[in-house]
């Protein structure tokens, strides 16, 4: 097969993944909602427990207009859904979801690629913030910068944990250095990535930039339609790619039991996944939202010394072996 059939095939395989899996994240947070709060949730769409309920809400928001405000900054203010979605899609090319290559780019350098490519989302929240003329929007974006910008110190010092750990940048090569005696020196590190991650995608209990009960809507109180639902499915790829890599980093990745890694390895990544997107589903209904000052006190008193205690024991064990 020609190496550029090949690449193409790879990339229309990772687009495929873009575009379903984030539809069964949502519908299983609707689900698992539901049940978590003792109600039935969605039951309609569908003829098993409305099953189709996030594809009705899409054709719904096909059919909503598409309304720009009257002083909103136009081109900003269209392009800022498209940049949420675009480096949730670029980071899921060099994150492998199984050995032999199954990965549609694998770089050596790849969680360099990954931490800053995923630091491009704080762009599309001030975009969308700015451009709307919206003093709701943009005390929802200035929220964001500051929360995005302090989440990432201890979100890359984690990732750095890891790799200092395997002694590699190379995501394949991450997995294939871990050991399962890991998840006890290195759970501190997972741990912070996690909660971190969280905060990255401003899922609950680090959803202030939105804070419905305080700013409207945040900085998506002005979109309606089809853009809104960009800004909704980067939060659901958003999801994918905070699961995925700390699978890939902190557990594993396609390592399984059974001796099977070969065989069923992309297996063991997508179970692993799912558990960890079902935490953050988790997450969002058992924590109530933070305060902002409680939400940078966690940052800056809390994970930021772990992080920084978490590499030195990881320079201290790596010395020692």
């Amino acid at each position: 097969m020609p190496v550029w059939v090949e690449l193409v095939l790879r990339v229309l395989a990772v687009v495929a993944a873009f575009l379903t899996l984030p539809l069964l994240i949502g519908q299983t947070e609707h689900k698992v909602m539901a049940h978590m709060q003792g109600r039935l949730g969605p039951m309609y769409a569908g003829a098993f427990h409305g099953w189709a309920q996030l594809i009705a809400d899409g054709v719904k928001f096909v059919q909503k207009e598409d309304v720009t405000p009257r002083e909103a900054d136009r081109p900003v203010f269209r392009l800022a859904p498209v940049v949420a979605l675009l480096p949730y899609l670029v980071v899921l090319l060099v994150i492998p979801l199984g050995p032999s290559g199954l990965v549609a780019q694998p770089l050596d350098i790849g969680l360099f690629f990954v931490l800053s490519v995923v630091g491009v989302g704080v762009v599309s929240v001030l975009m969308a913030a700015w451009a709307s003329a919206n003093k709701y929007a943009l005390l929802g974006g200035l929220r964001a910068a500051a929360q995005l910008l302090g989440y990432e110190l201890p979100f890359v010092l984690a990732a750095a944990s890891v790799a200092m750990a395997a002694g590699t940048l190379s995501l394949p090569g991450i997995v294939e250095a871990w050991r399962p005696w890991w998840l006890l020196w290195q759970f501190p590190a997972m741990v912070i990535f996690f909660v971190a991650g969280l905060a990255e995608i401003r899922r609950p209990p680090f959803d202030m930039p939105i804070a419905d009960s305080e700013l409207v809507f945040g900085y998506m109180t002005e979109y309606t339609g089809l853009r809104f639902a960009f800004f909704v499915l980067a939060e659901y790829v958003g999801i994918l790619v905070i699961g995925a890599l700390t699978t890939v980093l902190f557990l594993g990745g396609w390592k399984g039991p059974f001796g099977l890694d070969a065989e069923l390895g992309w297996l063991w990544t997508l179970i692993k996944v799912a558990a960890v997107s079902f935490v953050i589903i988790w997450f969002r209904v058992a924590y109530p939202r933070l305060r902002e000052d409680q939400l940078q006190r966690l940052c800056w008193l809390v994970l930021v010394p772990l992080a920084l205690a978490q590499l030195v024991l990881t320079v201290a064990v790596k010395v020692a072996l």
